[in-house]
């Protein structure tokens, strides 16, 4: 066989074991073709090569033999799995060891910055980057619902750093912000956090690398919202997720509580609102002058064309983004005559599709400045070629600007003059939402142990305060290095060391119904019954069906001369599908009608509370966690060493109290 068949037999196979110049096309530039070992290769191109020339001699090949080539043959060409990052090689005879867990929706997706992707700063462009966001988050939610999937949400988003040339923005590095020019990388990675009924949750992290230092840094860190669709644009019912790691788990527990915080976000605002004094009052800074927000106004019109669509006809997500982000910048720019930087985007929310051939309407104006930054309204609006026809809203969005100086420092904005009417609502509801971003970036953005332990409680932070307490409990739930320290007939008692805090678990099976024990349990004003270091508990304040206030009244300590008292948050869940705990979680917080009094010693909790698990009909593992506070140390430390057992004696009193009103219909109708 000549050099010429064999080049043309093996051309593909040259291509992808060779490394030559020319490989074939990958979706989206950020699949990276895997190479064969070159062992693999020539054993394979000895197989063919024998096989070939018995064939063109008129050998007749026995079959047994030709079974084994071509079996041989087949079971060479397949590509080696491809090593996770850090991974070694493996050494040449050495025993194959099994693959590490891998999420099958994970996707992860690398882009190198272009000029074309650039912004006349140098810096990339936040619309390109949405659209790189959209397309990976994507590919990650159609992995696991097998079908064509479309965005229907993207929650806020917090930029942490900008991609630009180092000689563009010199402000950049002043401010600690990363300076990075075209020829860096992008670095997406996208997976499914959990299935719903027909939606999932998508998690995704951004982060840039520079090659020439190694350096890696977080850009920003979003959650998408998709919706599987089947033929004919019908609801798909998903298969559930099964998280395998530590951090799936969290993600996966928490996941139902930012679907819940979704859900409410409108209401949230409307309450606001609606307690907010009705006047818009207009501040002065420094007695410059208005600008009227009219003046600030973007009216734009983009073609929809297949490019800017997936195979479905459907308008990518991203792109609607990144032509909404487009006009935003510019709306901005003419409230401050200077080029601004884009910090935050509130909830994308996408109300309809667009198709191929629609016309899109983008409109941005300037709602609100505030002393350093401003908010810009911005909407999407389809209509197709018949302009009689009302046009269809698909999307509104709220985009944080600021401008910096030359040290990188955000500079004094000039103020808005609302136009009556909408203007003046607009202007009233960009406060609002800025006091709610204000509360939730303080609340939910913070780590667990940067957060205060009483936090103020108000109605524009309420949502997020119930979804901090919540979702601390389960992390803690989640966490893999709970140790057994103590076992007394049934009950089992664990410790969790942390940095800062020393945590324990104990739980224990009871016969009742997980329901039943929820019920029981997230009642403070019945746990003096059982749990003999309460004195009272009294329900200040009923936020909703699931988060009530209680201030509570317990025994002295040890070393205090006088009781001490808490306010409390309790916030309580239902699954929210099969295999979710029954949760009740507690936390501190403060109120203005209950200020610290004289009498008490204020304590103060920062994670605690109860998951319940059904593990029958009528039998339920209930378990309670405590992050230890100091001062509860020694108590705690005492038990767990067994010098002393009064907190395994207190939660035998819990199971008693439990089986013995799990038939009171007086207590089962009033669950608080």
């Amino acid at each position: 066989m000549g050099a010429g068949e064999g080049s043309v037999v093996w051309e593909g196979c040259q291509d992808v074991g060779t490394g030559c110049d020319n490989p074939p096309h990958t979706l989206l530039g950020h699949s990276h073709p895997v190479s064969a070992h070159p062992a693999v290769t020539r054993a394979t191109l000895l197989l063919s090569r024998c096989l070939l020339k018995m064939v063109k001699g008129n050998i007749i090949v026995p079959e047994d033999i030709l079974s084994f080539c071509c079996n041989g043959l087949q079971g060479s060409t397949s590509a080696p799995r491809a090593r996770e990052p850090g991974e070694q090689e493996e050494a040449p005879g050495a025993m194959a060891s099994a693959p590490a867990a891998h999420n099958p929706t994970e996707v992860q997706m690398s882009q190198l910055v272009q000029p074309c992707h650039t912004n006349h700063r140098g810096e990339l462009s936040t619309g390109q980057l949405l659209k790189w966001i959209d397309t990976a988050a994507c590919l990650s939610a159609e992995r696991h619902a097998g079908c064509p999937c479309v965005t229907a949400s993207m929650d806020d988003i917090y930029f942490e750093h900008t991609i630009s040339q180092p000689s563009a923005s010199p402000a950049g590095q002043r401010d600690g912000r990363s300076a990075l020019g075209v020829g860096q990388v992008v670095n997406i990675k996208a997976k499914v956090n959990r299935a719903f009924n027909s939606s999932m949750e998508v998690g995704i992290q951004v982060s840039y690398e520079d090659l020439c230092s190694g350096k890696h840094c977080s850009i920003c860190k979003a959650y998408a919202t998709f919706v599987a669709q089947g033929p004919m644009g019908s609801k798909v019912r998903l298969e559930p997720v099964i998280p395998q790691t530590e951090e799936e788990k969290i993600e996966y527990s928490i996941a139902a509580e930012r679907r819940r915080m979704r859900l409410v976000h409108k209401d949230t605002l409307k309450d606001l609102l609606t307690s907010s004094p009705q006047e818009t009052e207009l501040e002065t800074r420094d007695g410059s002058g208005a600008v009227p927000a009219e003046r600030t106004r973007v009216e734009s019109v983009e073609l929809v064309l297949p490019p800017h669509a997936n195979h479905l006809g459907n308008t990518f997500g991203g792109q609607i983004m990144a032509w909404m982000e487009n006009v935003a910048t510019i709306a901005a720019s003419r409230l401050c005559h200077a080029y601004p930087t884009l910090r935050a985007i509130e909830m994308f929310h996408f109300r309809g599709p667009s198709q191929v051939g629609d016309r899109l309407v983008l409109k941005a104006i300037v709602n609100n400045a505030f002393k350093n930054s401003m908010e810009v309204g911005v909407s999407a609006e389809a209509y197709g070629q018949e302009m009689s026809v009302s046009r269809r809203h698909i999307n509104s969005a709220f985009m944080t600007f600021v401008v910096l100086d030359q040290q990188g420092q955000p500079r004094t904005l000039p103020m808005v003059a609302p136009e009556p009417g909408d203007g003046e609502r607009r202007y009233r509801e960009a406060s609002a939402r800025n006091k709610i971003r204000l509360d939730r970036k303080y609340v939910v953005s913070c780590k667990q142990t940067e957060v205060p332990l009483s936090v103020p409680w108000d109605h524009s932070n309420k949502v997020y305060l119930s979804y901090n307490n919540v979702s601390a409990l389960k992390m803690l739930v989640a966490n893999a290095n709970w140790a057994l320290a103590r076992e007394k007939e049934k009950v089992r008692m664990y410790t969790l060391e942390e940095d800062k805090f020393l945590s324990f678990r104990i739980e224990m099976s009871v016969c009742i119904p997980a329901s039943r024990a929820f019920s029981l349990l997230s009642n403070l004003r019945r746990r003096h019954e059982w749990d003999s270091h309460y004195v009272s508990a009294e329900l200040v304040q009923k936020v909703d069906d699931d988060d009530m206030i209680y201030h509570v009244v317990s025994q002295k300590l040890r070393n205090e001369n006088k009781p001490q008292d808490f306010v409390i948050l309790a916030s309580r869940r239902k699954p929210c599908s099969k295999g979710d705990p029954y949760v009740v979680a507690f936390r501190s917080v403060t109120l203005p009608t209950h200020p610290a009094r004289p009498e008490f010693t204020r304590g103060e909790t920062l994670c605690s509370g109860f998951c319940i698990w059904p593990e029958s009909q009528e039998m339920s593992k209930v378990a309670y966690y405590n992050q230890a506070m100091p001062g509860y140390l020694t108590y705690v430390t005492t038990n767990v060493a067994g010098l002393s057992s009064d907190i395994c004696s207190t939660f035998e009193a819990c199971e008693k109290f439990l089986l013995k009103n799990k038939e009171d219909l007086i207590s089962r109708l009033q669950d608080f």
